[in-house]
């Protein structure tokens, strides 16, 4: 059975969740999203096989994307991501994060910074988007969660980050979604643009 859940610890989002019918659950303080979806995984009934977390930032996302990955949680693989294709001017935005992987399309880094760095010159093709959502399996998000702080989670402010220092795979798939975080006013208002212009459209 799937469960929708909004973990928060501010009483007006639970009560905005509940009346857009969604289950809320209050948690207490955490020092990431990550962790306070573990503590909110910890009380769903019945306990979930699979978590995905889908940060609050993240308003515009569509379903293609969440189905994308979650297929990418085959057996083996405990934590999995999204990664786009980077829009023009996006590579140097400290706000929209970079990943790279390996060949089996495991992470090798996330970072603020341009990378990979093409020494030719240029935006490197290899060079995607990060999308910021998670899945886990649910053992491992509970493991996750008790991992200490990664000296490069701090360096960058990127929690997917811990997984990698402490030697975890990160499952990256690929979407089409082109979608963003909102992270500054001007994101903000770029997201109320693209909302009104679909519902005109609608």
């Amino acid at each position: 059975m799937d469960v929708v859940a909004v973990a928060t610890d501010d009483e007006r989002i639970a009560r905005a969740a509940e009346r857009a019918g969604a289950e809320a659950i209050v948690t207490g303080e955490a020092a990431t999203g990550t962790d306070r979806v573990a503590q909110a995984a910890r009380r769903l009934r019945p306990a979930p096989d699979l978590v995905v977390n889908l940060q609050g930032d993240e308003p515009l996302i569509e379903p293609e994307a969440i189905e994308a990955l979650a297929a990418a949680m085959v057996p083996g693989v405990v934590m999995g991501t999204l990664a786009r294709p980077l829009a023009e001017g996006e590579l140097a935005r400290p706000q929209v994060v970079k990943v790279v992987t390996d060949a089996r399309g495991d992470a090798l880094y996330f970072s603020r910074a341009p990378i990979p760095h093409r020494r030719a010159g240029g935006e490197s093709p290899l060079a995607r988007a990060h999308v910021g959502m998670y899945a886990f399996t649910a053992a491992f998000l509970q493991e996750f969660a008790s991992l200490p702080p990664g000296r490069l989670e701090v360096e960058e402010s990127l929690e997917q980050l811990r997984a990698l220092e402490h030697g975890h795979r990160i499952r990256v798939a690929d979407t089409r979604y082109a979608g963003f975080g909102i992270d500054t006013p001007e994101d903000l208002e770029r997201a109320r643009a693209i909302l009104a212009a679909r519902r005109n459209e609608g």
